[in-house]
């Protein structure tokens, strides 16, 4: 028996196996990644506006993301989500001093006004599962405020620089063993909760 919060559990890293293989055009086996620890009960509310109370916003500072687990590393943004960095940086106009000018005059030239534009979160591997994020962060090429706001605390600070000097399977294995830490939070078993027959609906 396998509750819908396993299954997700799993499809979640078996995605980013997914991700990280093709895109690096590597041989890598989802349990490579990280082994999920399964045996969770599924619970009696689903709703969206819970997840998305608690998901951080693009311009959330270094507090924000370290309460909410705030990170990205794949995928893609409307332009709305940072144009502030661009134009109206704390309601005062101009750029954002903590983007790299040259990134932000390729962004201004992408994102006119009512388009509905989208651009890559991380441009040239955003659909790429791998730590050339951190890459960019370091040269303020990080798409949203709060990308720049791991250079405004001395452990993410430290942390993004380590990762110019570390092979990527040393990133891989720290976000699996995060990834394995999170899945603990809020974790419901032995008898709380349910094992749910629709994933969509609950038994009662």
């Amino acid at each position: 028996t396998v509750s819908c919060a396993d299954i997700l559990a799993l499809a979640a890293r078996d995605a980013v196996s997914l991700a990280a293989g093709l895109g690096k055009g590597i041989a890598m086996t989802n349990q490579s990644l990280y082994q999920v620890e399964t045996g969770r009960r599924d619970g009696f509310v689903s709703r969206a506006s819970e997840a998305e109370a608690h998901l951080p916003s693009s311009y959330a500072n270094i507090s924000a993301l370290k309460a909410n687990f705030g990170a990205h590393a794949i995928g893609n943004s409307h332009c709305f989500s940072f144009d502030k960095r661009l134009k109206r940086y704390r309601g005062k106009g101009g750029i954002d001093p903590t983007l790299d000018p040259h990134y932000a005059i390729k962004l201004i030239s992408k994102c006119r006004p009512g388009n509905g534009t989208t651009t890559g979160m991380v441009p040239g591997s955003s659909t790429t599962f791998d730590a050339e994020y951190y890459e960019l962060v370091a040269k303020r090429r990080g798409l949203f405020h709060s990308d720049a706001a791991l250079l405004h605390d001395k452990v993410t600070r430290d942390y993004v620089y380590s990762r110019l000097k570390s092979p990527e399977s040393s990133f891989f294995a720290d976000f699996g063993s995060a990834m394995v830490k999170m899945g603990k939070v809020g974790v419901l078993t032995g008898k709380a909760g349910e094992i749910r027959k629709n994933c969509a609906l609950l038994n009662r």
